[in-house]
C-alpha cells in the first residue's frame, strides 16, 4: 500500500507559527513521525507539502493510478478550495482529512471545508497524532 501525506500553507511553519494552538514540533519532526509510522504499519508513504494550490491540485492529480490513499491537510484552503475538492473527486482515491487543532471550535470561517465532501473521514483536534491515525483508518480500509 502506498499513501500520499499533503500538507497545505504554512504547516512548513509548524513550531514556530502559533504554538499555543500547533504545538513547537517542527514539520520536519512531523515528516520523520510519519515515516516511521509508515515502516511500523507497513506502508510506504511520500510527503509532500506546499503553499500554492495549483500545486497541491497537481500532486492530487498525479497520484491516480500510483496510490492508494490520501491523507490531507489543506490548511487555509480546507475553507476555499473548491479546486482541491475537485481533484480529489476526480481522483476517487480514498482520503483522509486532518486538522491539527479543532477547527470546528475556532474561527467561524473554519466551520466550512469544502475538502470533507471528498474524504471518508475526518480527524481534527488530534495534534500530529491525527496523520497517524489517518494512516491506520486508510491502511484498515486497504485491508478490509
Amino acid at each position: 500500500m502506498k499513501l500520499l501525506v499533503i500538507n497545505g500553507p504554512n504547516l512548513n511553519m509548524l513550531g514556530v507559527r502559533e504554538p499555543d494552538i500547533y504545538g513547537r514540533t517542527t514539520y520536519a519532526d512531523l515528516c520523520e513521525q510519519i515515516e516511521a509510522h509508515a515502516e511500523k504499519i507497513g506502508v510506504q508513504v511520500e510527503l509532500y507539502q506546499s503553499n500554492h494550490e495549483g500545486d497541491l491540485v497537481d500532486k492530487i492529480q498525479e497520484a491516480y493510478g500510483k496510490i492508494d490513499g490520501i491523507v490531507i491537510n489543506p490548511g487555509a484552503y480546507t475553507h476555499t478550495s473548491v479546486a482541491i475538492l475537485d481533484a480529489l473527486k476526480a481522483v476517487a482515491i480514498p482520503a483522509v482529512e486532518v486538522h491539527i487543532s479543532e477547527v470546528d471550535k475556532r474561527e467561524d470561517f473554519r466551520q466550512i471545508s469544502y475538502v470533507r465532501l471528498a474524504c471518508c473521514a475526518t480527524i481534527a483536534g488530534h495534534g500530529l497524532d491525527g496523520y497517524l491515525e489517518a494512516m491506520d483508518l486508510l491502511r484498515e480500509r486497504y485491508e478490509g
